[in-house]
């Protein structure tokens, strides 16, 4: 099965240049002009990844493309596409999972598209593992968008969410312990 991608930019030529190296690398894309097409697409398909342009027919347009890829219930790989790069803490607050810099060479923005999708395969097979659902950690990874640097409640929720993951997962590789109390050795009186 062909991965499917949804590319939105509002430049042509970026849009079709990009079009047709994803296809050509055997990728299935979908392609929106602007912001308001990106996601009407996004409720009406499901996609493995979006790639979005942040400023679009407006400075806001790919951020609210990529709050809408993110609210959707397929959690498609997130990436933002832009010619002004921004901080880290920047492109993660409003919900992308990696920062693309146009113009890029095409076979290292293969390389980064191929490396995105497979840690985000990896992680939803990990959040959907019947063990973490049934730790009540949830059935998806907490949105990045409630992952800000500063938000003690959200880091709370994240701890909380993975650590109850990784102790199903320890549970479930440890052998079970015997219920008998190992006698405590007693010091010598000198």
């Amino acid at each position: 099965m062909k991965r499917r991608i949804l590319l939105v930019d509002d430049d042509v030529a970026v849009l079709l240049t990009l079009k047709a190296v994803l296809e050509i690398s055997g990728f299935d894309v979908d392609t929106a002009a602007s912001g308001r097409e990106g996601k009407s697409k996004l409720r009406t398909r499901e996609y493995h990844m979006v790639i979005s342009d942040m400023r679009m027919e407006s400075d806001a347009a790919g951020a609210e493309v990529i709050a809408a890829a993110r609210s959707a219930s397929y959690h498609p790989a997130i990436a933002l596409l832009t010619a002004f790069p921004m901080a880290e803490d920047d492109w993660l607050g409003i919900g992308a999972d990696k920062m693309l810099v146009k113009p890029m060479h095409t076979r290292i923005l293969l390389e980064q598209i191929e490396k995105l999708l497979a840690g985000h395969e990896a992680k939803l097979a990990i959040w959907s593992a019947p063990a973490v659902r049934s730790a009540g950690a949830g059935a998806a990874p907490v949105p990045r968008a409630a992952r800000k640097p500063g938000s003690k409640k959200a880091a709370a929720k994240r701890v909380a969410s993975k650590s109850a993951a990784a102790k199903v997962l320890r549970a479930r590789s440890k052998p079970a312990k015997s219920s008998a109390r190992k006698p405590t050795p007693r010091r010598p009186k000198s």
